[in-house]
């Protein structure tokens, strides 16, 4: 099937190119002629260009990963590309064309959602079946217009933008035929365990899944380079940070007697146990059931009503920055649980301990999917996410995580 014109990557960074770099430069050279030829316009011009070829990469690196269907991707690729523009021609003190930076950057963002819209209202990907194996589950799968294939014949996935089969299974000599002429066709032809998991953003956990580097230990450089971006962003946002604990603090004071600050036993990095501190959320009752007592219920009775803002507004998390200055949690991982719910999932899932190969944090991929859970079958659904975390574990997988994050607090998501 041939690709529309405004999907096409070649397009759509050529058109953002010439009205986000190029129009902005000719409006403002038609309004003040001289700026054609001046230093000013022309590095206004380059700093667009770039900007532009930033922002295309940072799409192109991070949309291998779910949820970049979603629109709120673009604004903050695009404001990162021109926002190192900006920065250096500040650092390098070039002179530029403050107009053409603003229109140029504004232009930008504005094309790539018309291209977004236009996609979404108009395509319905369709990918084509290749009926063997384990591909049943693929039907499960919204967003897509599957179809199962009657017979190995390229002619009849015509209208389809892929094709899926299941390599792992024992397909007919025919079936292995079509495969391979579909790929020297140009055809795309998807392995359906990562089609499933890129589509769901979750692994299955029939057995360990290794990352895309064939090994269980995720990749260790970049384990090593964020924890230390992890502190040091800590550190820089300490000044910002502590006079809204401050004030959090003063509005748990003042709204009854109790502790400022909850602390629980959690298990963290490589299974060691950790001390997490939260602010204080929840009126002190007595609870017979120490599992029970660690679960936050839908609408709790024990929340206060300050507690309920700070929950939903993710402020509680705040204190949490002291655990990341220790070393103990990064601000992207999985959720660390409380010492006495993760003995029992660790009972009754296989593979739990699994999801401590890694610094747990204050957000993570299942918290911008699925929000908060805590019973066996919730948590099995988690898991998904988490090992998908872990296999996938890059700093880009980290920026999509931080940019659903944003959004996740502005709409309150997944709070309890």
């Amino acid at each position: 099937m041939k690709q529309p014109l405004f999907t096409r990557r070649r397009f759509q960074f050529a058109s953002a190119l010439v009205i986000g770099a190029l129009l902005p430069f000719a409006v403002r050279g038609t309004v003040l002629p001289g700026l054609f030829a001046e230093p000013a316009g022309i590095n206004a011009l380059i700093g667009n260009s770039v900007a532009i070829a930033i922002a295309f990469w940072m799409r192109l690196s991070i949309e291998t990963y779910p949820g970049i269907r979603s629109a709120y991707v673009i604004l903050p690729t695009s404001l990162t590309g021109h926002g190192v523009i900006v920065v250096a021609l500040l650092l390098t003190r070039l002179p530029y064309d403050r107009l053409a930076l603003g229109l140029g950057f504004a232009l930008h963002v504005l094309w790539l959602y018309v291209l977004y819209f236009y996609a979404q209202r108009t395509i319905q990907q369709r990918i084509a079946i290749v009926p063997f194996g384990e591909v049943s589950r693929l039907n499960q799968i919204g967003n897509i217009e599957w179809q199962t294939l009657a017979r190995p014949r390229l002619e009849d996935t015509a209208g389809c933008h892929a094709i899926v089969a299941d390599f792992a299974t024992d397909l007919p000599d025919e079936w292995e035929a079509f495969l391979a002429d579909a790929a020297l066709a140009g055809r795309i032809v998807y392995q359906v365990k990562q089609l499933s998991e890129s589509l769901t953003g979750r692994v299955q956990l029939d057995h360990l899944s290794e990352n895309s580097f064939g090994s269980l230990l995720p990749a260790r450089g970049y384990f090593h380079l964020k924890a230390l971006g992890d502190f040091l962003v800590a550190v820089a946002m300490l000044p910002l940070a502590l006079p809204l604990m401050a004030v959090a603090a003063l509005a748990i004071r003042a709204e009854g007697p109790g502790p400022i600050l909850f602390r629980q036993a959690r298990i963290g990095h490589a299974g060691r146990r950790m001390t997490v501190y939260k602010f204080r959320t929840m009126r002190a009752v007595s609870a017979g059931d120490e599992r029970r007592a660690a679960m936050t219920g839908k609408d709790d009775e024990r929340i206060t009503r300050v507690g309920a803002f700070l929950r939903r507004t993710r402020i509680d998390e705040l204190p949490q920055i002291f655990n990341i200055l220790k070393w103990q949690m990064s601000w992207i991982g999985p959720r660390p649980e409380a010492e006495v719910l993760s003995i029992w999932y660790t009972s009754e899932l296989p593979f739990y301990r699994y999801r401590h190969v890694v610094k747990p944090g204050i957000s993570g991929w299942a918290q911008v999917n699925q929000g908060h859970v805590a019973e066996v079958e919730e948590v099995h659904h988690k898991l998904q996410y988490d090992f998908y975390y872990i296999k996938y574990f890059s700093p880009w997988l980290d920026l999509l995580i931080v940019f659903r994050t944003i959004k996740t607090v502005l709409t309150g998501f997944g709070s309890r």
